[in-house]
C-alpha cells in the first residue's frame, strides 16, 4: 500500500503514545466471510461485490449517516477494545458473539486514511487525510479502558477513528490467525475451525463461574426429592452436586487433572465468595482443591441408580456451599462485576489459546434490586464480549420458582416469553448457545432442537428442570490425554 509521504511523523505520534495496535470488532460468524474474502471491506465495497455480512455491526441509521457525509467507501478502525458502539450492536442484536480484531497500525501511513477525532459521522468531528487531523485525535482519552472513566464533555473523543479506504488485508488483521482460521494463500479454499469445539486439557482449561441468589425471598420453600427444603437449601445442594461432577470428571487413574478453575459468588445486598471452610474467600479453585478440603458433609436425597433401575436414596455428600437467605437486596450487578474482574485475570493466561471459553450459570428466584435494565444488559454484554479463540463467555441466566407456573425453558425468540419484561431482560442478559448444546437439549429436556440456535436462559423452573439445566450448561470435551 502506498504510504504518506511524511508517515514518519505520524509514526513518532504513535510511539510517543505507545499505540502498537488497532481494534475493529464483527461478529464470530462474520470471520469465514472475512477470511474467504482477503480481508475486511467497507459495508458499501461488500455491496458493490456481493460479499453478504452476516451480522453487521453498523445499523440502517449508521449506514444512512456514512452516506450523508460521503463515509461508505470505509473500513472503520479504533484506539480501543471497549468500543460503545460494540454494546449498541449487541443490545440492538446485530451481533451476539462480538470478537475484537487487532489491525496493525501500518494502516494509518497509508495515503487515503483518513483520521476523525470522534464518531466520524458526529456532528462536530474534524475528519480529514491531514497530520494535523491525526494529531487532533485526543490520545490520552482513547487509551483510557472506557469511556465512562471519562469526564462527560471527553467521553466523544474516546470513539475517535481511523477510517481506512475500501480494504483492510487479511496480513494487516493480526490476530486473525488466532481463531483457528490461518492466512490463506488461496482464499476461497480455506478450512474454518468451528467454534465451541476446543478439547478441555491441562494446557487448554476452561472456567466456571456459579453465582447464587441468596437473598431473603429464598427463604421460600420446595421440594426436592420428596424432601420441603428453602430455596437456598435446594439450590446449595444442586450447585454443590454439579461442583463434585466436574471434580469426577477430573479423576484420572490417581490423579486429579485441573482442567479447570471453578469459583462460586453469592449475592444479596453485598457479593462474597462463595466458598466455606478452608477455601473462605477465595476465588478460582482448582479441582484437586476443591476435592481436598469440603466444607462438611451431609445425608442428602439423589437419585441412584441400582439394579432395580432409579431409587431414591439418603447419601452423604461433600458441601462446599452453605445455603443463605439473609440479604434484604438482589445486587446481581455486584455479582456480575466480581465476575467481570475474575475473568479479566483468568483472560490474561488463557485470552489467546484454543481453550473452550468460560461459562458463567446465574440462579436467581426474583427481580433484582438497586439497579437499571439498561445497567445489567450491558453489564451481560461486557461478560459475553470476553471470548478465547474458541468462542465466547457463555452467560447463563437461570429463574428458579416454587410455585407450578408455566415454564420457558431455553427459548429461541422473545415471542415464546409472551411479552413478560421480567423474562425479556433475562433474555437480553443471555448468551445465544451453540448448536453442539443441542443434542443435550434434546435429550436431558425432551425438546426438540433441530438445527436452530437457543438462548441460555429459563423461567419459572422447578429444582428438576434445574439440576438438568445445570447439567446442560457445564459441557466438558475432556482430552483422554
Amino acid at each position: 500500500m502506498e504510504k504518506k509521504s511524511n508517515w514518519l511523523e505520524f509514526k513518532a505520534i504513535l510511539d510517543q503514545h505507545k499505540i502498537t495496535k488497532l481494534y475493529h470488532f464483527t461478529d464470530r460468524d462474520n470471520l469465514e466471510s472475512i477470511t474467504k474474502n482477503g480481508g475486511l471491506y467497507s459495508w458499501m465495497d461488500c455491496n458493490r461485490k456481493g460479499i453478504n455480512i452476516s451480522k453487521p455491526g453498523g445499523g440502517d441509521l449508521s449506514r444512512s449517516l456514512d452516506l450523508k457525509d460521503n463515509l461508505q467507501d470505509y473500513v472503520r478502525v479504533s484506539f480501543t477494545r471497549e468500543h460503545p458502539m460494540m454494546y449498541v450492536a449487541m443490545k440492538e442484536e446485530r451481533i451476539s458473539n462480538p470478537v475484537i480484531l487487532e489491525i496493525d497500525p501500518e494502516v494509518i501511513y497509508w495515503s487515503e486514511t483518513k483520521y476523525a477525532d470522534s464518531n466520524a459521522t458526529r456532528n462536530e468531528a474534524r475528519v480529514g487525510k491531514r497530520f494535523d487531523d491525526f494529531k487532533n485525535i485526543h490520545f490520552s482519552s482513547v487509551k483510557v479502558h472506557k469511556h465512562f472513566d471519562l469526564p462527560e464533555e471527553e467521553q466523544p473523543y474516546f470513539q475517535a477513528e481511523v477510517l481506512v479506504k475500501n480494504f483492510i488485508p487479511l496480513e494487516y488483521i493480526k490476530n486473525i490467525g488466532n481463531f483457528g482460521i490461518p492466512i490463506p494463500a488461496q482464499p476461497k479454499k480455506v478450512q474454518i475451525k468451528n467454534p465451541y469445539t476446543a478439547q478441555i486439557t491441562r494446557n487448554t482449561p476452561t472456567a466456571f463461574i456459579f453465582l447464587v441468589d441468596q437473598s431473603v425471598s429464598m427463604k421460600r420453600t420446595t421440594n426436592l426429592y420428596g424432601e420441603q427444603i428453602t430455596l437456598a437449601e435446594a439450590v446449595a445442594r444442586i450447585v454443590n452436586k454439579q461442583i463434585y461432577d466436574l471434580i469426577l470428571r477430573c479423576v484420572k487413574m490417581n490423579d486429579i487433572r485441573h482442567y479447570y478453575d471453578i469459583a462460586v459468588i453469592g449475592y444479596g445486598h453485598d457479593v462474597y465468595s462463595g466458598w466455606n471452610g478452608t477455601l473462605s474467600g477465595r476465588d478460582f479453585v482448582s479441582p484437586e482443591e476443591i476435592k481436598n478440603n469440603p466444607y462438611k458433609k451431609i445425608t442428602v436425597r439423589e437419585e441412584v441408580r441400582t439394579r432395580k433401575g432409579t431409587q431414591i436414596k439418603e447419601i452423604e455428600k461433600n458441601q462446599w456451599l452453605e445455603a443463605k437467605c439473609d440479604g434484604y437486596r438482589t445486587h446481581v450487578h455486584k455479582a456480575f462485576n466480581r465476575a467481570k474482574l475474575l475473568l479479566e485475570n483468568w483472560m490474561k493466561d488463557h485470552h489467546e489459546n484454543d481453550c473452550y471459553p468460560p461459562t458463567i450459570i446465574n440462579i436467581t428466584d426474583g427481580q433484582f434490586t438497586d439497579t437499571s435494565r439498561e445497567q445489567l444488559v450491558q453489564q451481560a454484554n461486557e461478560l459475553k464480549s470476553m471470548f478465547t479463540n474458541d468462542g465466547n463467555v457463555l452467560l447463563w441466566n437461570i429463574h428458579i420458582t416454587p410455585n407450578s407456573v408455566e415454564q420457558v425453558l431455553l427459548p429461541i425468540g422473545k415471542p415464546e416469553l409472551k411479552g413478560d419484561k421480567y423474562s425479556e431482560l433475562l433474555y437480553d442478559m443471555s448468551s445465544l448457545l451453540p448448536e453442539r448444546y443441542n443434542a443435550d437439549i434434546e435429550s436431558k429436556m425432551n425438546i426438540a432442537a433441530g438445527n436452530v440456535r437457543h438462548v441460555a436462559m429459563s423461567v419459572n423452573v422447578d429444582t428438576s428442570r434445574l439440576m438438568q439445566l445445570m447439567d446442560i450448561g457445564t459441557p466438558t470435551n475432556i482430552s483422554p490425554k
